[in-house]
């Protein structure tokens, strides 16, 4: 499976099905080996006698000196530890400066584990290679290397933290700053990861503890946040022991950098390990940046505590829509503003750690002493009145059925009850399976704010009702599609989808069925990862009716888990001398032209006749007919226009060629040959073209609508310290929009 963004060839990568992108350097020799992740193959590298051996990419790769690279591999081998590093060259593929290698790996094992490491190319480098190294103790000792990357740094989007610091300390330990009672330093812990995972690395930041005591380190970084923003931050956390009292915290300072608060969220790790945890709150007033932080509570002298894969990002509501925060929607630090209202109900967080929770690692965990009705509430969100909304949430009885009924208290700015909704309850089964259950509630008119209100029966003395994935949301269409013909598109929104299940969308016109174009080629057993899906069709006919319809599968046994159908739609044109000349893979370049006059079609054939002897008709072999070939002109009326069309045909790719219907043309891509645009008369200041555009009919182009939907503002304030590095690193405006870096 190829990694995305990898500098790397295929075969070199997964090192399938040869080892022809890896040369051995240095005493060693290589061969291919089996039992990898990435594909089965795995780079075995054998050593001749004791000491270093190295094996390095047979190709090198284009960088630019002072941008940061990183790389990463998994490796095994029961004998000695790895480490991986960056060889910088010049043209001339002549070492420039020292070799950026990775710390080694602290321990030796034959579990295929991350080793990585990154740094920026120093000055006269202009291309890279990666290099593998292991110091074997004797002749014939051999490591397997597989899974390999070399590009730019993994991170995630929207990441207020940098690079360095997210990653553990994949350039260096400086991220990261001593808070109370510890030492910070850079560790290279045996860790094995996802095969797919590529946000976590080999380097980890460890902090000691000094003394015995309270320990904690914090990121030498605060970012900028806005006061009444929600923020989420996570980290994978490493404790020293099953019992150590590990915690991560935001910290919310003012412009001068005093303290104004924290939130706090304690792990509760089943063993040693490694956990993800989250913490999440909303920026007071008066704050200006945050730091995040982690430590030890009462921990003992010289113990251990690691993290990797630090975030902090503004929150993104677990089901989209939802105006519930996220610490009363998932439970990760604690029960939120839930409370009993009535009753003889408790609520906890439930403990340890688990990662069979709907969302995130905990949940709510509801107790009754009794067989009978308690009723919880939640915190008070904003609501607009005179609409529909749904309180939700995933729910798991165990003990005997449990009666939930989801209901709403309506509250006005003064923070008045107005009424109370008073739904029946629903019965949720004690089969141990997560249930989804919901009620639809009109907001009165005045309704400022609302509070969920769950009312609950349990079956039985001691049993207890699971609770997560709660949301408060707006009620609209579940697929809607909304056409747009200013832009000649159509907008799909598709909600209440489960994540890991696989989508495929459907246009229907008539009685033809034709996939859905999205950002990584058709949409075709694409796998979800979120609840909601917005995708835009710039490849809907114009004029006439047009429904769409989608399919989700279950990805381990396939059986259907669903679909739908959306509402009709249709395009038009401002004027039946109107085409619009659309790149499929670039929606940018769109444009919208006024036809001189329409391509005469010719559908050429090649044909080989032969003249027989003695016979009155010839033989002719044919091939099938071609598609449809013409020149079609359009007009440019002002200097704009004629950019905007050389911006359209720049790429050269095949373009979607849409007219208005009932004129005998219809849709189809084409392969634009050589143009021309001559000017209406012969003036040098004359702005009118009449261009000719000859055009080939030719099939779809493969591939996904370009964008990068992880790639933001924030990602690229954090990610460039200046402006003129983002005038270094990208051509166009189009460049830095779809993250498409010179190198």
């Amino acid at each position: 499976m190829a990694i995305p963004g990898n500098f790397l060839s295929a075969t070199t990568e997964m090192v399938d099905p040869d080892t022809s992108g890896w040369q051995a350097t240095l005493n060693c020799t290589k061969s291919l080996g089996s039992q990898g992740r990435n594909g089965d193959g795995v780079l075995t590298l054998t050593s001749v006698a004791s000491g270093e051996m190295q094996a390095s990419t047979v190709s090198t790769y284009p960088i630019v000196a002072g941008t940061v690279y990183q790389t990463f591999a998994d490796a095994s081998s029961a004998n000695e530890p790895e480490r991986i590093g960056i060889q910088w060259l010049n043209d001339s593929l002549v070492a420039v400066g020292s070799t950026t290698w990775s710390p080694t790996t602290n321990t030796a094992s034959a579990t295929l584990h991350r080793i990585s490491v990154a740094g920026p190319a120093p000055a006269g480098a202009t291309r890279a290679r990666v290099v593998l190294s292991a110091s074997p103790t004797a002749a014939a000792r051999a490591h397997f290397f597989e899974n390999v990357y070399l590009g730019a740094p993994w991170r995630t989007s929207g990441n207020l933290l940098s690079f360095n610091v997210e990653s553990g300390g994949e350039i260096d330990a400086t991220g990261w700053a001593v808070d109370t009672n510890s030492t910070v330093s850079r560790d290279v812990p045996m860790v094995q990861w996802p095969v797919s995972w590529y946000y976590s690395g080999g380097c980890t930041i460890k902090m000691t503890v000094t003394a015995n005591g309270n320990a904690s380190m914090k990121t030498a970084e605060a970012p900028a946040v806005v006061p009444g923003t929600e923020y989420v931050g996570s980290a994978y956390l490493s404790p020293p022991t099953a019992g150590a009292s590990c915690w991560i915290e935001l910290r919310w300072l003012n412009a001068s950098g005093t303290l104004i608060s924290t939130k706090r969220a304690v792990l509760a790790q089943p063993s040693t390990g490694v956990f993800r945890q989250y913490v999440s709150g909303i920026a007071p007033a008066g704050a200006a940046t945050v730091v995040l932080a982690t430590g030890i509570t009462s921990a003992t002298a010289a113990q251990v505590l690691r993290i990797d894969s630090a975030v902090v990002q503004v929150a993104v509501p677990i089901i989209a829509g939802s105006v519930v925060p996220f610490e009363d929607a998932s439970f990760e630090a604690g029960i939120g503003q839930w409370t009993v209202a009535s009753g003889v109900a408790t609520l906890a967080r439930s403990t340890p750690w688990n990662s069979v929770a709907y969302n995130g690692a905990y949940w709510l965990i509801v107790t009754s002493s009794t067989a009978s009705t308690s009723v919880l509430l939640s915190g008070r969100y904003p609501v607009t009145p005179g609409v529909s909304w749904r309180p939700q949430g995933q729910f798991v009885a165990a003990g005997g059925a449990w009666g939930i009924a989801p209901n709403l208290r309506w509250y006005n700015a003064a923070g008045t009850l107005i009424s109370t909704s008073a739904l029946p309850a629903d019965s949720i089964p004690g089969d141990g399976q997560w249930w989804r259950d919901w009620n639809d509630i009109v907001a009165p008119a005045g309704a400022a704010t609302a509070a969920i209100q769950l009312t609950v029966t349990a079956p039985a003395a001691a049993a207890t009702l699971v609770v997560d994935a709660v949301a408060l949301l707006q009620t609209v269409a579940a697929f809607a599609a909304t056409a747009n013909s200013n832009i000649g598109s159509v907008t799909l929104v598709l909600r209440e989808l489960d994540p890991g299940d696989l989508l495929t969308v459907y246009r229907i016109v008539g009685a033809t069925q034709t996939l859905v174009r999205g950002p990584a080629g058709w949409i075709s057993g694409l796998v979800l990862v979120s609840d909601q899906l917005t995708v835009e069709d710039y490849e809907a006919p114009i004029g006439v009716e047009v429904t769409y319809r989608f399919e989700m599968h279950d990805a381990t046994t396939g059986a259907s888990a669903g679909g739908g159908t959306s509402n009709t739609v249709s395009l038009t044109l401002p004027d039946i001398s109107d085409c619009w000349v659309k790149d499929p893979l670039q929606p940018q370049r769109n444009m919208l032209l006024q036809a001189a006059a329409a391509p005469d079609w010719t559908r050429p054939i090649e044909q080989t006749e032969h003249r027989i002897r003695g016979r009155r008709n010839s033989v002719i072999l044919s091939d099938v007919r071609g598609g449809l070939t013409g020149t079609l002109q359009v007009w440019t009326m002002t200097d704009e226009g004629r950019a905007g069309l050389h911006y359209a045909l720049d790429t050269g790719n095949p373009l979607l060629i849409q007219f208005s219907p009932g004129l005998g043309l219809e849709d189809a891509y084409f392969a634009v040959g050589e143009v021309t645009e001559p000017r209406l008369i012969a003036y040098g200041g004359e702005p009118r073209r009449r261009w000719s555009l000859p055009l080939t009919e030719v099939d779809a182009p493969i591939g996904g609508t370009g964008g990068t939907a992880g790639w933001t503002v924030q990602d690229v304030a954090t990610t460039y310290a200046t402006v003129q590095a983002v005038f270094d690193t990208y051509a166009t405006v189009l460049d830095l929009i779809l993250d498409n870096r010179e190198v």
